[in-house]
């Protein structure tokens, strides 16, 4: 608490800084700030004699960080928030505090259910099946495809027809079993409690973000992988067909080490990272429907036919689906980058000679995700470096 006979003559520095530039600061939410971990401690220095107490001196960082928080902080807005925004605009938030920031978002996603799951639930089974019980009871489930998406998906199918009979002889599965909301939201709990999903849950979950197509080359392509290349699958696939390359347990476990252990510069490219992507997907929306409200489709509808069944367009459901973007959301965001470059780059281990150059290609990842993983693996040779030959 600050002294009862007002602000000491270092928090006053800081207090008239502010003013300075047009901003009020108390005594109060200086020392507030200090215990959130957001502003620095003020620097002792000499006593001042004959008992009547010491100096001390605001450190040199803390002049920026008073007036940026000044202009962040308001009424509910959580420490952990203005910890992240803080950090995202470049400040020098103090290291602890901006990783517990960072762990906070991973605890902040929660399950329905985890809370009161019984004791005895040990297995994953026992796990999963209680927080889909939660599920159904609150009414809850995973949104394929946002309203957005399934417009444009309409609109393009009304204009082009049906997919070209060459395109659909590449999807090899006969009997395709494409996920519904409740499948998909039983897939998504039990990777994020177990780590695991098996190559046939991600071919049926393409399908399913996809209704709209009567065949689906990738997701064939995805569920053939072991039939395809035997020698690869089985260096990353289990005999029960799930990703072993992927740690198993709870997927959050994984990305609150990422909060303890990545760099700060990591963590900051993370968070640049999931922005840009944040600002790209609506961006190519609005590019697709101004095509399409010309009647003239061209590079933004192909660049979203392309990509549909990818990452790619997995990327722009999730933006769409999303529409809030607290700071938390943006931490989180930023984590599953970094872990999603830390699986590829122990992919490419794991699969030498990996044809990493296929990331490259348009409609395979968003720009902004591409260049973040190429520099993890990165193709021998890239496209500007083959021209240039």
């Amino acid at each position: 608490m600050p002294p009862s006979d007002g602000p000491s003559a270092a928090d006053q520095q800081l207090i008239d800084h502010a003013a300075r530039h047009g901003l009020t600061v108390t005594a109060k939410q200086l020392a507030g700030w200090r215990r959130a971990g957001l502003l620095p401690g003020n620097i002792p220095g000499g006593g001042l004699g004959r008992g009547r107490g010491s100096t001390s001196t605001p450190p040199p960082e803390s002049l920026d960080l008073v007036l940026a928080l000044a202009r962040r902080a308001g009424r509910g807005k959580r420490p952990t928030d203005l910890a992240l925004l803080l950090f995202a605009d470049g400040h020098p938030v103090p290291e602890a505090t901006v990783r517990a920031a960072f762990r906070a978002a991973v605890d902040s996603a929660n399950l329905p259910g985890e809370d009161d799951s019984p004791g005895n639930a040990r297995e994953l089974e026992e796990h999963v099946d209680h927080v889909m019980d939660r599920l159904t009871e609150a009414g809850q489930a995973f949104t394929l495809v946002p309203a957005r998406a399934r417009r444009i998906d309409e609109r393009i199918a009304r204009i082009l027809g049906e997919l070209p009979a060459e395109l659909a002889e590449l999807d090899k599965n006969t009997e395709p079993t494409p996920m519904t909301p409740q499948d998909a939201s039983l897939a998504a709990v039990t990777a994020t409690l177990g780590g695991t999903m098996s190559v046939q849950e991600i071919g049926d979950l393409l399908r399913g973000m996809n209704p709209g197509m009567a065949a689906h080359p990738v997701a064939s392509l995805v569920e053939t992988t072991q039939q395809d290349v035997p020698e690869a699958a089985d260096l990353v696939m289990a005999d029960d067909g799930s990703l072993t390359f992927l740690p198993e347990g709870d997927a959050r476990d994984q990305l609150r080490v990422l909060a303890d252990t990545a760099t700060l510069e990591d963590l900051t490219v993370g968070w640049r990272t999931a922005q840009q992507v944040r600002a790209w997907a609506p961006g190519l929306c609005e590019r697709v429907e101004a095509e399409l409200d010309a009647g003239q489709p061209g590079e933004a509808v192909t660049e979203w036919l392309h990509g549909r069944g990818l990452p790619f367009g997995v990327a722009v459901l999730e933006t769409l689906r999303d529409r809030r973007w607290p700071p938390s959301s943006g931490a989180l965001s930023a984590l599953l980058l970094l872990f999603q470059r830390q699986m590829y780059a122990r992919l490419d281990g794991l699969v030498p000679g990996c044809q990493w150059r296929v990331l490259e290609m348009p409609g395979v990842l968003p720009p902004p995700v591409r260049d973040l993983i190429l520099t993890a693996v990165g193709p021998e040779t890239s496209p500007a470096d083959e021209a240039a030959d």
